[in-house]
């Protein structure tokens, strides 16, 4: 098959990562190449250049100008989650599929109205939740899901940093409300869903932020979720700790089964076994293979989808409930009281209808 031809709104920040890894990728292996470029940013279209070989009459400061000016089969959005819906509008309206980084959007009311309007549309969509595609996950995934170990029972996971001081994470998440949450966590509910094979029933977040912690939102959180198929999940999560235990891409995760305890901490997966008064046996499982993992297989799969292949896992009829189970975890920590996740999104996406 020929490439697909694709717009990138968006090539400073993570957007310069995709044209650096992910996009020159796609061209080597013949599935997609690029037909123009958008940002703001004249320094950022500068590289795109020489990153992804795009003349000067391909590259644009305004979204608009460059969708009436080339025909794609999709457009790749990787700009600030409060500037989605409008560019998936663009997109939609010059009849091309969208891949989007996360979330869907900023607010449970426009993840719900990119998803009608997607769906009205008959056009495919999918985001790059990408930290569930790491080797490291997917291999504890790969091994819950196996069966050998028999049925899962509950999931405990960490991510605890110390990014007390302001700008350690990034200048602009200390300044921006749920900290947590929106930047980190949302990835963490995604892999909680991938381990479980399950969405979520109930959340309940305590959510704050310590004295020493220099956030203007909450750095810190302990949240309980039960899954629709009965599995418990139970996560920590902190930026303000007194030291890292578990940062970004070595996150702890342990999943109790009824024949082993599969434990991943900091991309070491164990498999744990024991009697009643011994300390556990442990035996290192090998991680998966394949060429790539994270956004560059994320991109990968969803160009075979547009050719005719399987869904990839975060096409949007799944996504939608990730951003549901991120903004109902939001609204119990401002409320206090646990939310159930299901009626919270039905009475969205009908409110948006």
């Amino acid at each position: 098959m020929k490439p697909l031809k694709y717009i990138i709104v968006g090539v400073g920040g993570w957007g310069g990562y995709w044209c650096r890894q992910v996009l020159p990728r796609l061209a080597e292996i013949g599935k997609a190449v690029p037909i123009a470029a958008v940002d703001k940013s004249e320094s950022a279209l500068s590289d795109v250049r020489s990153n992804l070989g795009l003349q000067s009459d391909r590259l644009y400061s305004r979204a608009d100008e460059a969708f009436d000016n080339h025909q794609a089969d999709f457009a790749i959005v990787v700009v600030p989650p409060a500037s989605h819906e409008s560019i998936v509008d663009l997109a939609l309206a010059h009849d091309m599929d969208v891949l989007s980084e996360k979330p869907i959007a900023d607010s449970i009311e426009a993840c719900c109205r990119i998803y009608h309007k997607v769906r009205s549309s008959g056009k495919k969509m999918a985001v790059t939740m990408s930290h569930r595609f790491d080797r490291d996950k997917q291999t504890l995934e790969h091994l819950i899901q196996s069966g050998e170990y028999g049925p899962l029972n509950y999931i405990i996971g960490r991510f605890t940093n110390n990014c007390r001081a302001f700008a350690s994470w990034g200048e602009f998440r200390h300044r921006i409300p749920d900290p947590l949450l929106i930047e980190g966590t949302v990835h963490h509910f995604d892999i909680f869903r991938s381990l479980t094979g399950s969405n979520a029933k109930t959340v309940y977040a305590k959510t704050w932020n310590p004295p020493w912690g220099e956030y203007a939102g909450d750095s810190t959180g302990l949240i309980t979720m039960e899954m629709m198929n009965g599995v418990s999940c139970f996560y920590e999560g902190a930026k303000a700790n007194a030291s890292t235990m578990n940062g970004w891409t070595d996150e702890y995760f342990r999943a109790e089964c009824r024949d082993g305890t599969l434990e991943l901490d900091r991309r070491i997966v164990r498999l744990l076994r024991g009697g009643p008064s011994s300390a556990p046996v442990a035996e290192i499982k090998p991680l998966l293979e394949r060429p790539v993992w994270m956004n560059p297989w994320i991109a990968e799969q969803f160009c075979d989808w547009l050719n005719g292949g399987p869904p990839p896992a975060t096409q949007l009829e799944d996504n939608i409930q990730c951003a549901a189970l991120l903004f109902a975890a939001i609204e119990s920590a401002h409320t206090g009281q646990a939310v159930d996740v299901q009626r919270y999104l039905d009475r969205a996406l009908l409110h948006s209808a």
